[in-house]
């Protein structure tokens, strides 16, 4: 065969895979259209290794299996790199919104030729191409997706590449249309192996299609109907605005999974994803992107599904389940703080000023103590128990009235602190023969001070009582001109009273009849 017949048949070739591409697509398989969010990248060897016929084959698969998806910044993007020996992005992410201005792009691509330098491919793709891009509003990344398609021959060393791709939360699958390097291929996909690796025949890539269309989808499948912020009797459904500028609106049905029941204010009916129960219809506007579900049981699971409807479109229906968290009556829990030697805070929760009227706290020293009771507004949650004996425990109980005419009490034991001597090691040192320095120790905090006291214990002195107030940093002082025999008292000053103090009696030798103090 001479040289121009071999030209011959190779523009045939291409001429009829090209003939091929451009011919009429099927529709687009159920269940795919707004099915996904996030970025494909197609690494397509054009090497000197791939025939023009091969080359061709190879887009008018990509042709194939990217038309059934809704392109578009909140839908599906795709970017194309060619490998040769200087690789070259074809288009990137943001090159093509829309499924015609694609295909075209497809039918225009020619291939590189030259050497197979896929690890400089690898290099554009993670500097250029495949960087995380995070949605409005969102916390994580779309998913990202590098598909190559690679005739398995002189790969060159993309393990490392490839996994540094991997590790940075890019998904890899590898379309093979040789048999050769079946365990480099194997290692640099992403599990699992037997989704995301396969090897087809130049001519049969089609029946692959499917498959491979089934694992991106898997991978960047939207999340789009969030269900957040439940409580006992409501919860917030979040969705994208698919039909943000159109005409058309959003039908929720929601219903229970488990038992029977539904909602009011939108009509009933009944759906295969409830179960067969009644389920409740709500609409929403087309701007709309979100419902506050109120009105629901607690511990109850449902389902909620969302039927986008616009007029010539067709959008698919979203469903998901959620239950709704149990019932907490208040109280559910009783905490002791401020302990002290007469008094101790009770608090109590969860507030639920809607159900209940008051509470009624009821407490008693145990055992067989009087009981006393006090009442509280429905808005409040603690109060301070006063009046209480020290190093005593006693049992408290805080009842929950609620609007029903249902109550709920919960108990706790309570210990008051013991009582500790305020004063301690009251010393007397005699000073002369008519004067005494007094010393003491304090234990007790927030003292207004300290109250001194002395006369004369003996008959033959005649009785007068001295006294004298020292502050609360005072631990000392000197008494002077005391009679021969005197008893000295140092008592404590609390913020309501006199407290129990500390004697001493000093005996002197001496016959001083006038005596007096110096601090």
């Amino acid at each position: 065969m001479d040289s121009r017949m071999l030209t011959w048949m190779m523009k045939a070739a291409v001429v009829w895979s090209l003939l091929r591409l451009s011919a009429p697509q099927n529709p687009a398989p159920e269940g795919v259209l707004n099915c996904c969010e996030g970025d494909v990248l197609f690494l397509v060897d054009s090497s000197g290794s791939v025939t023009y016929y091969e080359h061709a084959r190879i887009l008018s698969f990509l042709s194939e299996l990217l038309l059934p998806f809704s392109l578009g910044k909140d839908q599906v993007r795709v970017g194309l790199l060619q490998v040769g020996t200087n690789p070259r992005l074809e288009f990137g992410f943001d090159r093509y919104s829309t499924q015609s201005g694609l295909q075209g792009a497809l039918k225009t691509i020619r291939p590189l030729r030259g050497d197979t330098n896929t690890v400089e491919a690898l290099k554009m793709a993670k500097d250029w191409v495949l960087r995380p891009r995070i949605p409005d509003g969102a916390q994580e990344s779309l998913p990202r997706v590098l598909v190559w398609l690679t005739d398995g021959i002189k790969p060159g060393d993309v393990i490392g590449p490839m996994a540094e791709l991997r590790e940075e939360g890019v998904a890899v699958l590898v379309v093979s249309t040789g048999h050769s390097n079946y365990k480099v291929l194997r290692e640099v996909v992403s599990p699992p192996v037997e989704n995301h690796l396969h090897f087809v025949h130049i001519d049969d890539m089609s029946i692959i299609t499917k498959d491979l269309r089934d694992a991106i989808i898997e991978i960047i499948r939207a999340e789009r109907l969030h269900v957040r912020e439940v409580s006992t009797n409501s919860a917030n459904l979040h969705w994208r605005a698919v039909l943000s500028g159109l005409e058309g609106s959003y039908k929720i049905h929601l219903g229970e999974v488990s038992t029977g029941g539904g909602g009011s204010g939108g009509g009933t009916g009944t759906s295969p994803s409830t179960g067969g129960n009644p389920y409740q219809r709500l609409v929403q506007p087309a701007e709309s992107n979100s419902i506050r579900l109120t009105g629901l049981k607690p511990d109850t699971t449902y389902s909620v599904s969302l039927f986008p409807e616009s007029t010539g479109l067709t959008f698919n229906t979203l469903s998901t389940t959620f239950t709704t968290k149990p019932e907490v009556v208040s109280p559910a829990v009783v905490t002791v703080s401020d302990s002290g030697q007469s008094s101790v805070r009770v608090s109590w929760g969860p507030l639920q000023p809607q159900t209940v009227t008051s509470y009624y706290i009821e407490y008693s020293a145990l055992p067989g103590g009087s009981l006393q009771t006090v009442t509280v507004d429905r808005t409040q949650n603690s109060t301070l128990l006063r009046n209480l004996q020290p190093g005593t425990t006693y049992l408290v109980t805080v009842t929950a009235r609620h609007a029903s005419g249902k109550d709920k009490a919960m108990s706790v034991k309570v210990c008051t602190q013991e009582v500790t001597p305020a004063l301690a090691d009251l010393q007397l040192t005699t000073v002369g023969s008519d004067s005494v320095q007094v010393d003491w120790k304090s234990s007790a905090d927030g003292l207004r001070g300290y109250w001194l006291t002395w006369e004369a214990q003996e008959i033959s002195v005649p009785a007068q009582r001295s006294s004298l107030y020292l502050p609360p940093d005072s631990l000392s002082t000197r008494l002077t001109h005391l009679p021969p025999s005197a008893r000295v008292c140092v008592s404590p000053i609390y913020q309501t009273a006199r407290g129990d103090g500390l004697c001493c009696t000093a005996q002197f030798h001496s016959d001083a009849s006038v005596y007096g103090f110096q601090s």
